[in-house]
């Protein structure tokens, strides 16, 4: 059974990054990229916080964050809660390409859930939350068992 989901995640990753690179190309954008500058639309966040919540490593988020403010997309502004870890926040050119991004992914998502229904897809986006909240328990178990008895109780 494991070894069906992970396939089937693996198949359905690479089915959304096509996608993603699909409707990111006429903004100028890489999937990658939109992702990094999707991370921080709300709110600027270290790059460490932008690899927590994407669930990929800090440096492979800072070599796209590099590239972003390299390119005019974002830019680093200081941190009030840590000096050396800077924010990063997109630019005005930065949002105005995510937001190129909008009707293309718009449209992509009404395909989706039309094929789907609504409850369909509405019970699948539960079903992957319930999987990834697991998957991360799992993880959390793993590395309090790996640290032992004492780092596991706070001591």
């Amino acid at each position: 059974m494991l070894s069906a989901t992970a396939l089937s995640v693996f198949r359905l990753n690479g089915q959304f990054l096509g996608v993603a690179e699909e409707l990111a190309r006429p903004a100028g954008l890489t999937s990658a990229w939109w992702q990094v500058l999707g991370a921080v639309l709300r709110e600027p966040l270290p790059v460490a916080g932008i690899a927590r919540a994407m669930g990929i490593t800090r440096q492979s988020v800072q070599r796209i964050a590099d590239l972003l403010v390299g390119k005019g997309l974002a830019e680093y502004v200081p941190n009030p809660a840590h000096r050396r870890a800077k924010l990063l926040r997109p630019t005005d050119e930065g949002r105005a390409a995510v937001e190129k991004i909008d009707p293309g992914h718009a449209e992509f998502a009404g395909r989706l859930a039309a094929r789907l229904g609504d409850e369909q897809f509405a019970e699948t986006v539960r079903a992957l939350e319930r999987l990834h909240a697991a998957m991360e328990a799992l993880g959390t178990d793993d590395r309090e068992d790996a640290a032992g008895p004492d780092a596991a109780a706070g001591r």
